[in-house]
């Protein structure tokens, strides 16, 4: 793609995804339930309202581990966004968190639950201060044509985030699980469209026709320069949602996978693999002794919508175990995640910003070298964590 098309406005379009095969279940939606949505599987197990209040305890008794904040953690850089629409491989650049901006051959530009505030809570006043900076601002973001939301959760969805995007990037459109369009209308975004799992979708980038589009000093309009198409799947992961307390699982959650350029991207968005009761301390919770069910879900992404050049999984926020796994992947439940879904290689995310849990800050990529030991894999070029603002190309 010729770089003179940096300065031609483009418009995306969405339009419904000839059928493919999914599995024998998804007919089903046994994910819905009678008021909102469930994990339909044996390897859920109910997050409640009573872990804060049990984080708290342990936390004043001395039985929690508070992690240590202090610099240097995780190293933190500007990132190098591509001034124009060309490149010859998918590129990712890790903004903290869960937020990843991908820039794909074929010119494509998007952004996964942009969340670059200080704070993640209501009103960027209450929850958790990052301990990291944010890499940049979304205004040093210089094309986003679509936004993924993994789900609604504060550390994923975040409003002056959304509204800033769509009121600089006015043709950005957003993806959302069922049951979030309604609070995006109401924040004045109307470019959004709401998917259900196994749902599928086409888009295509369009050079704008207006009057206004301007020329490039090449001379390049908008009638020279490339149309830009992807497919877009949103997908099972095993969650929970809610921005109060009176709201839970009213809104779905879910995983994205993106084909765009001759790459393929699966984001995993915020999941759990398996539920871990409370053990013995010290326990391996990972000794083949215990057979703890597994989500079923990551197989069937694999086995329909895979192989994928790149994963983007969780590794973060899974301390204490009986608290969170249902929720939370930890690193070994995260090479499983790659394997199943059959991801070629793999970046990490879920960490390294905010303290939601009890594991030290810098624990996550330690043990995930040890997870990637157990499963005979290499250590490096395979599955790896970024500095945040860091690029990597594949």
């Amino acid at each position: 793609m010729s770089s003179t098309t940096t300065g031609v406005l483009y418009a995306l379009t969405v339009a419904t995804s000839p059928a493919r095969p999914t599995p024998e279940d998804a007919s089903a939606k046994s994910h819905h339930a009678k008021s909102g949505f469930r994990n339909p599987w044996d390897s859920w197990q109910d997050v409640n309202l009573k872990i804060a209040g049990e984080m708290l305890m342990r936390r004043l008794t001395g039985k929690g581990n508070v992690p240590d904040t202090t610099p240097p953690t995780v190293s933190v850089h500007k990132p190098e966004f591509l001034p124009t629409r060309e490149t010859p491989n998918l590129r990712a650049t890790w903004l903290g968190h869960a937020c990843y901006y991908l820039e794909f051959p074929g010119g494509l530009r998007v952004l996964f639950d942009p969340v670059l505030e200080e704070r993640c809570g209501p009103y960027n006043l209450l929850g958790p201060k990052r301990f990291t900076d944010a890499p940049c601002q979304i205004k040093d973001i210089p094309i986003i044509d679509a936004v993924f939301i993994s789900h609604n959760h504060y550390d994923h969805l975040s409003y002056p985030g959304v509204t800033e995007i769509a009121k600089r990037h006015p043709d950005c459109h957003f993806f959302v699980p069922l049951g979030n369009k309604s609070w995006f209308k109401r924040c004045g975004i109307q470019k959004v469209t709401e998917l259900d799992w196994w749902d599928e979708r086409d888009i295509t980038v369009s050079p704008s026709q207006d009057k206004g589009t301007e020329v490039e000093a090449s001379g390049e309009a908008a009638s020279t320069a490339p149309e830009i198409k992807a497919r877009i799947d949103f997908l099972p992961c095993q969650h929970i949602t809610a921005r109060t307390p009176f709201d839970r699982y009213q809104t779905l959650w879910g995983s994205w996978a993106i084909e765009s350029g001759g790459k393929k991207v699966y984001f995993t968005g915020d999941t759990g693999y398996r539920t871990v009761p409370l053990l013995p301390e010290g326990e391996d919770d990972h000794d083949p002794k215990y057979g703890f069910p597994v989500c079923p879900a990551f197989k069937q992404v694999g086995e329909f919508r895979g192989p994928f050049d790149l994963g983007l999984i969780p590794i973060g926020a899974y301390a204490p175990r009986h608290m969170f796994s249902s929720a939370h992947a930890d690193p070994h439940d995260a090479v499983h995640i790659f394997q199943d879904t059959k991801c070629k290689k793999a970046l990490g995310m879920h960490w390294g910003t905010w303290v939601l849990t009890e594991e030290d800050v810098l624990e996550p990529p330690e043990k995930l070298k040890t997870a990637l030991k157990r499963f005979d894999l290499p250590e490096k070029g395979m599955f790896d964590v970024c500095n945040i603002g860091e690029s990597r190309e594949f």
